[in-house]
């Protein structure tokens, strides 16, 4: 379960967010009655017309973007929901399922997220779904991210249209086989590094790696998924505030409330490698609570099978003093060049040039044997498909609608 705000657990945890907050507020409340102070005590002059001015011209800024943005949707409104032929449930979330659909008319493969507009709304969660819809434009640039090829809406449903994995989930087969040998855990790993040092490289922080959000694709390579609690705009060493993730993979400084940077991201890498060799996350309890604790005191333990290189990586990544964190400094290449990854080739692994060390044994795309039964035995929801057009652009989603250029001709009716 992803979640985007913790309570207070611990008392060190409520202590950091307090303390934070206080901060925070002190610090608005001293510039404001500075400002006023001047202002005031004529210190200041205050130029109307030229804040009148201001006004006006960000007013037009944005109303030429709403513009831009509405014409993009009014394009890609073409794509409706009977444009797909929806076959099997492939997964499902907070706010909607995931569909295995064909394209009616080109015939190709699809994973349709739908989403319902009420839900996302009544939970304020559209920022998230636009920063998802951003950032999976920019996933189909990187062989290990999943990326957008259609987004459209209905007057009560979104749709992304993305990249098709049948794989499965690595929590399947990590459910499956119990833990990796450590070839193969590397593989993986590295996979998920270079999709994270390419976020990274777009001021871009993941947030949420976990193994249900890690697809193997029939190739038998990795795609993250899910880009729901990505922050965008987060500038080399820029910090972040909000409290979000999944309990068990938390970084300590998330979970203390403290200001955060993009190595949240390799700290989640370190919880995901432990959890691949050694099957269980590294501070995992069943009690939150004791969980919580774990992350922020209890000594790492590391099974002695391990070899010296991938207890110097887990060691470097699960470093609770971000400083000396891996990754923080210099970013992937850090992680490229620790000993545990030296027999790999970084510029084959991104052509996937390396052979995996798993391949799943799939017949094609209607081939769901690696994906839960828990989502596949659920019937195809009804409203799905409805043969209504397409929606206009609605206020709380303006800008979701997109269709990739090249597929776009693929997409036009033949006449």
């Amino acid at each position: 379960m992803t979640v985007t705000q913790e309570r207070p657990i611990t008392y060190a945890r409520m202590k950091g967010i307090v303390s934070f907050l206080s901060a925070l507020l002190k610090g608005k409340k001293v510039g404001f009655s500075h400002l006023l102070h001047k202002v005031i005590s004529g210190q200041q002059h205050l130029d109307t017309q030229k804040l009148l001015r201001r006004r006006s011209k960000l007013r037009k800024q944005e109303e030429e973007e709403n513009a831009a943005w509405s014409s993009a949707d009014t394009e890609a409104s073409q794509m409706k929901p009977s444009d797909f032929e929806y076959l099997k449930v492939i997964g499902r979330g907070s706010f909607g399922k995931v569909l295995l659909a064909r394209h009616r008319k080109q015939g190709g493969y699809y994973a349709v997220k739908v989403l319902q507009k009420q839900t996302i709304i009544k939970r304020r969660e559209q920022r998230h779904v636009m920063v998802e819809r951003s950032v999976l434009l920019k996933g189909l640039q990187h062989p290990f991210l999943v990326g957008l090829h259609f987004s459209f809406q209905t007057p009560n449903t979104l749709y992304f249209v993305l990249d098709y994995v049948n794989g499965g989930e690595l929590f399947y087969h990590l459910q499956r086989d119990g833990s990796f040998p450590e070839h193969r855990a590397a593989f993986y790993a590295a996979e998920m590094a270079a999709a994270l040092g390419y976020l990274h490289s777009l001021n871009i922080v993941y947030r949420d790696l976990k193994p249900e959000n890690i697809l193997l694709d029939s190739d038998g390579h990795v795609m993250l998924t899910d880009f729901g609690l990505c922050k965008e705009s987060v500038a080399a060493g820029g910090i972040m505030y909000t409290i979000c993730g999944t309990p068990e993979y938390l970084a300590p400084e998330v979970l203390q409330g403290h200001p955060y940077s993009s190595a949240v991201d390799w700290w989640g890498l370190g919880v995901v490698l432990f959890e691949m060799l050694c099957g269980l996350p590294p501070f995992f309890s069943e009690v939150k609570a004791e969980m919580f604790e774990n992350i922020l005191r209890a000594p790492l333990q590391l099974p002695s099978g391990l070899s010296e290189s991938a207890q110097l990586l887990l060691r470097g990544l699960l470093e609770r003093d971000v400083s000396k964190r891996l990754g923080h400094s210099r970013g992937i290449e850090e992680v490229q060049e620790h000993p545990f990854f030296a027999f790999l080739n970084w510029d084959d692994l991104v052509t996937r040039k390396i052979r995996p060390p798993f391949i799943p044994n799939v017949t094609g795309p209607c081939d769901v044997s690696y994906i839960d039964p828990e989502f596949t035995r659920h019937p195809v929801p009804a409203f799905v498909n409805e043969r209504r057009e397409a929606a206009a652009a609605s206020e709380a989603f303006l800008g979701f609608s997109y269709m990739k250029p090249a597929e776009y001709v693929a997409a036009e009716p033949v006449s």
